[in-house]
């Protein structure tokens, strides 16, 4: 299932696309979201992405499912890792596998978790599929109107991790692990 991504038809499009050619069965459905969040200034992909996974919570029970599958991939685990630290002074990760607790008996899975973003693009290449990067008018209006090298939070560590990746080879794996290694004495 797929929630239909705000009203920009050409994500709706590369998403049938897509699955199409991985012949992939695909149910979309609509929902207010991206309406709701509209008029919102404090963070506003957060609530969004909240709404999102609430709407895919409700419409995978309805179906009969017991789990949401998301996208998420080892960089943005590390990424958002990142994100945490440097902007909310907090040590979290993303989890592979959790268990709702606003949804009882659901569960989120993330099967990307451990594949590195690199490679998805080049299978993703290889197999002649294009992926949209957020479905969002936020997303839309934002590449619009920034000067020439501003860059998203997100865009901002991936460049924070390439800069360190050049002197510490394993700099996105030793993040990675170490929030799976915390030392709490």
């Amino acid at each position: 299932i797929n929630l239909i991504p705000a009203d920009i038809e050409y994500n709706k499009n590369k998403i049938i696309q897509n699955a199409k050619l991985l012949n992939i069965p695909l149910k979309m459905f609509d929902s207010p979201i991206f309406n709701s969040v509209e008029n919102i200034e404090d963070n506003p992909c957060y609530i969004c992405a909240r709404m999102r996974r609430g709407y895919l919570y409700e419409k995978a029970k309805e179906l009969g499912c017991n789990k949401i599958a998301l996208g998420h991939h080892f960089n943005d685990v590390i990424e958002t890792i990142l994100m945490g630290m440097f902007y909310g002074s907090q040590m979290q990760t993303m989890m592979p596998k959790v268990c709702s607790t606003s949804h009882p008996g659901m569960e989120l899975i993330r099967p990307l978790y451990f594949v590195k973003e690199d490679d998805i693009i080049a299978w993703a290449k290889y197999n002649d599929l294009e992926f949209i990067q957020c479905a969002c008018k936020f997303t839309e209006e934002y590449a619009m109107s920034q000067n020439p090298g501003d860059v998203s939070k997100r865009e901002e560590m991936k460049l924070v991790i390439k800069e360190m990746k050049k002197n510490y080879d394993n700099f996105d794996i030793n993040i990675f692990n170490s929030v799976q290694n915390v030392n709490l004495d």
